[in-house]
């Protein structure tokens, strides 16, 4: 993929994700053309995209409940810190430990990040990264309020991390990495900021098939996690070639029927060739 491409495709999330941000979040719309990571409708600046969970009348805390989060996380949270926006529940993988640092890969409003502040205790760090200013703006008031005073939000891309090397325990993720034209640099880019037997605890959308190319090509389903997504077999090469080792990709075929409700009335269905799942690795020591 040449440069040019890399660069269309990142300001077209850039730009789908401030939309979001300024409309206060993702609720439902009609028409759920746009996914769990945001709206593919990128003509409209409007809070009536659709969710991965599809349907009206869903709001973004049904769509974490339905992606894993128990009603007290979500209970816990500031309200519109949870914007609807992913595909699984990071956290709750990474089983974290008090004094741990961590960082967030797209951290949005900050949801994932004032949970994991949570477990990580007053003696742990939590750092979000996001390449969209708006997000960064919300994020940064919502910590305000919430008086999260272990938790930062630095604006940067995923392939460029503003974040020191061997410095970090965990890095999670949720439904983000897929929507990088660069995926290899941001699994380096993690490796290289974890310290020995530091681990990846991510939730993403990963390719069970080869994308057809008109979704490929369509920058909207890449904005809403469609078009952007990495086969599992590319995707534990990438790990690999990053120097990961003991790499786990679940797939959740449950997430199919979600997924297929994406981009209805296209002549694809996505549930045939996307899946959500929970992807693990460790940095060796």
């Amino acid at each position: 993929m040449e440069t040019r491409d890399k660069e269309e495709i990142r300001e077209a999330v850039r730009e789908s994700y401030g939309k979001v941000a300024r409309a206060g979040g993702v609720s439902i719309g009609t028409r759920p053309t746009a996914s769990c990571c945001g709206p593919s409708d990128t003509s409209a600046e409007t809070n009536a995209a659709a969710s991965c969970c599809g349907g009206s009348e869903v709001t973004p805390e049904q769509m974490s409940t339905a992606m894993g989060y128990s009603k007290e996380e979500i209970a816990g949270v500031i309200e519109g810190a949870n914007m609807g926006l992913g595909c699984g529940n990071p956290v709750a993988l990474a089983s974290l430990k008090p004094g741990e640092t961590v960082v967030d890969l797209g951290s949005g409003g900050g949801f994932d990040c004032f949970l994991a502040a949570k477990q990580v205790g007053e003696s742990g760090q939590v750092i979000g990264v996001d390449m969209t200013p708006e997000m960064i703006s919300k994020a940064r008031t919502n910590a305000e309020k919430m008086g999260a005073a272990n938790v930062e939000f630095r604006l940067g891309e995923i392939e460029h991390l503003p974040v020191a090397d061997n410095s970090a325990d965990i890095i999670m993720s949720n439904c983000v990495i897929n929507l990088s034209p660069d995926k290899l640099n941001v699994y380096r880019e993690a490796f290289r900021i974890l310290r020995p037997n530091g681990r990846l605890a991510i939730s993403d959308i990963v390719a069970t098939a080869p994308l057809p190319e008109e979704i490929q090509k369509d920058l909207a389903l890449v904005s809403a996690c469609v078009g952007g997504a990495a086969t599992i077999d590319d995707t534990v090469k990438m790990l690999q070639d990053a120097g990961f080792q003991e790499i786990k990709v679940k797939p959740k075929d449950e997430s199919r029927k979600l997924i297929s409700e994406w981009a209805p009335g296209e002549n694809y269905n996505a549930g045939e060739y996307i899946v959500s799942a929970y992807i693990e690795s460790v940095k060796p020591s």
